[in-house]
């Protein structure tokens, strides 16, 4: 449904972006969710907003902890290919699986709400190394403020369901207390950027195409949120609707995986079954078991999948080519690889050699825009 918010609640959501620290941002926040009606179409946004606001709670309050010499932070510095957190209610089997996938030692136990901070470890797929990270249980939106924000800041996810318990409805929970937060499981039909800028007006880019409304529309929608100067990016299909949304929440899609675990529990397949069924083909759903563990290799190559990146092989005149991987997104091209290396050499880009069991012989001598795939070796000329 429409947001429809009045002139007087668009004029404060333009306040919050004018905030500049944390203490201003959150009485920006209050302010603008007071002036949100309470309708169907306004829920998730009342809903992200309160997300929003408990974050910078905590945040105002780790900033004074740490000032007094203490606190320790939530947050974990991303290491290794991709950073993947695990997501599930208490029990679930976070911490076994976090312990047979990785060196880390959570403490395992019944007992409720045992991790009370992210716990990190590494994950070894071939020559690549995943960073999994547990996070603590879920239990409700605004008490799970930080651990939704690590969520949104890692590379994708893992949701562990129960299935000593019912698995469909643990699943559904998780996913709609994401979708509040503005995290998006699955790949959306559409994307949108709005970005700022000083001068020019606004500027509206479609690379797909708008459903009911024109770039005209779009414009006059940024425009009634007090934004005189912006480009706005449309990829894919989106509507009027899907371009308000990204305004106000700022949605992010997370790759994510789904592991079932107990799988060696009494009436464990059949409910596995139903949740196959429900998500009917749209999530990957893995079984793992707390005594057996979970295929490391099939995991690994899920993930490698979910992220949709590429392994790059740099080499050296006469040398060897690297024996550890540059990662990129897929469709990367040799010109994001040197960029990625030093800026220097993507300015001073020449050609490059690459050598592939796809191409009719190696190596072969590419341009700048040369697509990479996974394997490929890439020595660089600048």
């Amino acid at each position: 449904m429409p947001t429809n918010l009045p002139p007087e609640a668009r004029a404060k959501w333009a306040k919050t972006l004018e905030a500049r620290t944390p203490e201003e941002k959150l009485r920006a926040l209050q302010e603008f969710l007071s002036s949100i009606p309470e309708h169907k179409g306004t829920s998730k946004l009342r809903a992200h907003v309160k997300h929003q606001i408990a974050v910078l709670r905590r945040l105002i309050a780790e900033q004074k902890a740490r000032k007094r010499g203490g606190g320790p932070t939530f947050s974990i510095e991303k290491e290794g290919a991709a950073q993947v957190v695990l997501l599930g209610f208490t029990n679930s089997g976070r911490s076994s699986l976090l312990r047979s996938l990785t060196n880390a030692k959570p403490e395992v136990s019944d007992k409720p709400f045992t991790t009370e901070r992210p716990v990190p470890g590494m994950m070894r797929y071939e020559d690549l190394q995943f960073q999994i990270v547990e996070a603590p249980a879920l239990r409700g939106l605004e008490r799970d403020s930080q651990t939704l924000s690590l969520a949104r800041n890692a590379d994708a996810l893992i949701i562990v369901v129960d299935l000593a318990e019912d698995p469909v409805a643990q699943l559904s929970a998780i996913v709609g207390e994401l979708k509040d937060a503005g995290i998006m499981v699955l790949r959306p039909r559409a994307t949108v950027e709005v970005e700022r800028q000083s001068s020019g007006g606004i500027k509206v880019v479609v690379i797909g195409r708008l459903i009911d409304c024109s770039e005209q529309d779009v414009a006059k929608l940024i425009a009634s949120y007090g934004l005189r100067h912006a480009l706005v990016k449309v990829m894919g299909e989106a509507s009027l609707d899907d371009v308000e949304d990204y305004l106000l929440r700022r949605p992010v899609y997370k790759p994510t995986l789904i592991v079932a675990n107990k799988i060696d529990l009494p009436g464990a397949l059949d409910k596995l079954k139903k949740l196959q069924e429900a998500v009917a083909g749209k999530l990957t759903v893995i079984p793992a078991s707390a005594k057996s563990g979970v295929d490391v290799n099939g995991l690994g190559r899920s993930l490698f999948q979910a992220l949709d990146i590429i392994r790059v092989y740099t080499k050296e005149p006469g040398a060897p080519p690297s024996k550890e991987p540059l990662v990129v997104k897929r469709g990367s091209t040799v010109l994001d690889v040197a960029e990625k290396l030093h800026s220097r050499l993507s300015r001073n880009f020449k050609y490059a050699k690459v050598w592939s069991n796809r191409l009719p012989f190696s190596p072969q001598r590419v341009g700048p825009s040369f697509v990479l795939e996974d394997g490929d070796i890439v020595e660089i000329k600048a």
